[in-house]
């Protein structure tokens, strides 16, 4: 039997409304009391976590362990580092490995890997379709009992809508989420966010539609097969006013966003700068302001890092051949408390959208919680704590991300998972 008091923080819990200076006493792995602690309680261990914030650890909806279509061994251990430097308990991986994760075997193995790190929870999302390929549809029952939390395309969109309807129809009759990128699979083959730069530097650019139109067919077959659906890394703001008038039509819709679209825009690409080739590309300013807005005010649900640990050899080609993605799991927390100053969201909002709100889109009992009886997953971080992105500063293997050389405030001090210390 191991019992630790964490003592002195500020505990807040989105969840449950709870938000003010106590003590959190945790046994064996659970949370035993938040506060007024039981008389006979003994810690073996105290950390005083005075002038830091204790929350729930993060939920991270949108990572990728190595590059699309890779998955190296070492990755495990280095991306799993990463997370818990970043206070992110539980995470998402999207389905686009090697192998693809469209077979039980696959998945278990995968989760098996992982979790011997003996760090954080990875929840993989399984293939909607065989292979990623648009065609058969995966045995979607076997792979959620492997493990899945829903199922995705990554990022290979459904040309023939005949088999997206399929697929929605056999996920809505499990009870199943499909997480699915919204872009049209032809007007979303550029390398940047269409418009006057896109035309000024001579790039292909992907129009707003790209997104919209994809939104506007999934809407349609949610109508009709009465699935539920997740946006992946919602990008423009007409996918903002479409997603907000579902809700309102009461469909079952949710959607993310991911971190860099919050702060950065394609002007952020400068001269060719590979480091803001991400996908979903960098829009306009009136798109940043509307995803900040949605997601203030709850329209968007949840905010992900887009985690991909790109090589620097990936990164280092000319633009459009660069592989897009940027590292984000060591960015996500501070970056999130950024936004919340800057929009005017409020603390309370942005350890929500990385906690209680990824929680509940997971599926997953207790994710994104800070409660009596519950898993002690816990980050604690000093909101204050100045430091700068540098390469040696990430514990990722992916170093490649535009905000390289950044100040940030906000450094994860301790991160536990089952009540243990796996960071700190």
């Amino acid at each position: 039997m191991t019992s630790l008091r964490v003592a002195n923080g500020r505990v807040i819990d989105p969840a449950s409304g709870f938000d003010r200076v106590a003590d959190v006493a945790i046994r064996d792995g659970v949370v035993l009391a938040i506060g007024e602690l039981p008389r006979d309680f003994q810690p073996d261990r105290t950390l005083d976590v005075q002038g830091c914030l204790v929350v729930p650890g993060l939920v991270d909806l949108a990572v990728r362990l190595d590059e699309p279509g890779r998955l190296r061994e070492d990755r495990f251990d280095s991306e799993s580092a990463a997370a818990v430097a970043g206070g992110i308990t539980r995470l998402a991986c999207m389905p686009d490995s090697d192998p693809v994760l469209d077979a039980p075997g696959a998945v278990a193995s995968l989760r098996a890997r992982f979790e011997a790190m003996g760090r954080a929870r990875l929840h993989p999302l399984g293939a909607l379709t065989v292979g990623l390929r648009g065609e058969a549809l995966s045995e979607m029952a076997a792979l959620a009992e492997a493990g899945c939390v829903g199922f995705s395309q990554a990022g290979q969109p459904i040309a023939d809508t005949r088999t997206l309807q399929r697929a929605l129809a056999y996920a809505s009759s499990f009870g199943f989420t499909a997480w699915l990128r919204p872009q049209d699979r032809d007007l979303g083959r550029g390398v940047m966010a269409e418009g006057a730069l896109s035309t000024r530097l001579g790039l292909p650019g992907v129009p707003a539609a790209a997104e919209t139109i994809a939104i506007f067919t999934l809407v349609e077959l949610m109508r009709s097969t009465g699935a539920r659906v997740h946006l992946c890394r919602l990008s423009s703001a007409a996918g903002v006013a479409l997603l907000r008038a579902a809700k309102a039509e009461g469909l079952p819709i949710s959607a993310d966003v991911g971190i860099h679209a919050l702060h950065l825009v394609d002007s952020d690409i400068g001269h060719f700068d590979s480091r803001a080739r991400l996908d979903p590309p960098l829009r306009q300013q009136r798109d940043r302001e509307a995803l900040s807005a949605a997601l203030a005010d709850g329209t968007i649900d949840a905010l992900v890092s887009d985690h991909v640990p790109v090589d620097a050899a990936s990164k280092q080609r000319p633009f459009a051949q660069s592989v897009p993605g940027a590292t984000g799991l060591e960015l996500l927390l501070p970056l999130a408390l950024l936004w919340a100053e800057r929009s005017g969201a409020g603390l309370r909002r942005a350890i929500e959208v990385l906690s209680a709100a990824p929680g509940r889109l997971l599926g997953v009992e207790g994710a994104g919680r800070l409660a009596v009886g519950g898993a002690a997953d816990l980050c604690v971080f000093d909101p204050d704590d100045e430091w700068v992105v540098t390469p040696e500063a990430l514990r990722s293997q992916g170093k490649q991300t535009p905000f390289g050389g950044y100040a940030m405030r906000g450094r994860v001090r301790f991160t536990l998972v089952d009540g243990w210390r796996v960071h700190g």
